[in-house]
């Protein structure tokens, strides 16, 4: 499982992040899903591996700008780029109008169906081959939902011993039951792929959360969870001084609660423009990262646009690059 950031920014760009945006596979790039799609998205997809026609799902967390004025340009380049294949869109209902009104004022049109589903319905559940995703109500200024993208159709290991002693010899009814599939011999058996095979790890399970001031809301869902990403607008001077009306943050809150949590890995992103990156300059990026460590032991993470990182099966977090 690999994430790649496409903007790591709250509320306005910067020179060297850009506003919300994360990019998600199963594998890679091939498939791969979106959280969220900040102003000129699809400006940094061209300077990573992922490109619009493989793209899946698009996941938003909620309605401001910052998390959504990249939608209309990404989706009418995706179709001037020719593709059909139709798209899921998983976001509050006041998404699907302004993409509609983007679209209707400027003679533009989609050559593939655009799914609009209601990420707010009670029950949401959405998922495909790889991914089971649900969704967790926040604390913003207006809904905002995390997404838990929890790890499907996992790997299957055959009990061979067992086969061997109800006389079923290797051969390619063995092939099928690894695949999950339910064979019947020659002999009129029923072989079911559950009583010949086991599932030996757990799903990996990854939280990306939007604007939220209140990470004890997510308590329930880091249960068997190994990452969240989650928004640290502020440090928690800042987030003081500022008050309690943005409804953000601070990294001395998530990590906090990620200690309490257990969270064996914390991704922080979504950092206010005036905290400046690199090693000079007050306020200072580097700042998040000192308040999160007084209050977290497990492995922490600054997000960087561009930076990529693989979640192994053995729930391992790796940082691989930064290739923008």
């Amino acid at each position: 499982m690999e994430f790649t950031f496409l903007g790591s920014s709250a509320g306005t760009p910067t020179r060297s992040r850009n506003v919300t945006a994360l990019a998600l596979g199963p594998r890679g790039p091939k498939p791969w899903y979106l959280v969220d799609c900040g102003e000129a998205t699809q400006h940094q997809l061209l300077r990573s591996r992922y490109s619009v026609m493989q793209l899946k799902a698009i996941f938003i967390t909620h309605i401001h700008g910052d998390h959504i004025f990249g939608l209309p340009g990404l989706l009418t380049s995706a179709s001037m780029l020719g593709r059909e294949e139709p798209l899921d869109l998983i976001a509050p209902p006041q998404v699907g109008r302004f993409i509609q009104a983007a679209i209707e004022n400027s003679d533009s049109s989609l050559s593939f169906s655009l799914n609009l589903i209601n990420s707010e319905a009670e029950g949401f559940q959405w998922q495909d081959e790889y991914f089971s995703v649900t969704a967790v109500p926040l604390s913003h200024r207006v809904p905002c939902r995390a997404f838990v993208f929890t790890e499907r159709n996992l790997e299957r290991q055959l009990q061979q011993d067992k086969l061997r002693a109800n006389g079923i010899e290797a051969g390619p009814e063995w092939g099928d039951l690894q695949k999950g599939k339910d064979v019947q011999l020659a002999d009129g058996r029923l072989l079911k792929a559950d009583d010949y095979t086991c599932i030996p790890r757990a799903p990996r399970k990854l939280i990306v959360a939007g604007d939220n001031d209140t990470p004890d809301l997510l308590a329930d869902a880091c249960q068997g969870a190994q990452v969240l990403v989650h928004e640290a607008t502020y440090t928690q001077d800042v987030a003081e001084r500022v008050g309690p009306w943005p409804q953000h943050s601070s990294a001395e809150q998530v990590a906090r609660f990620a200690r309490q949590a257990q969270l064996p890995n914390l991704v922080l992103t979504h950092f206010s423009s005036r905290y400046q990156s690199g090693t000079e300059g007050t306020p200072n990026i580097n700042q998040l990262a000192a308040e999160a460590l007084r209050h977290y032991k497990g492995q922490l993470f600054l997000a960087r646009d561009f930076d990529t990182y693989r979640l192994e099966k053995d729930f391992t977090l790796h940082r691989l690059e930064n290739s923008g």
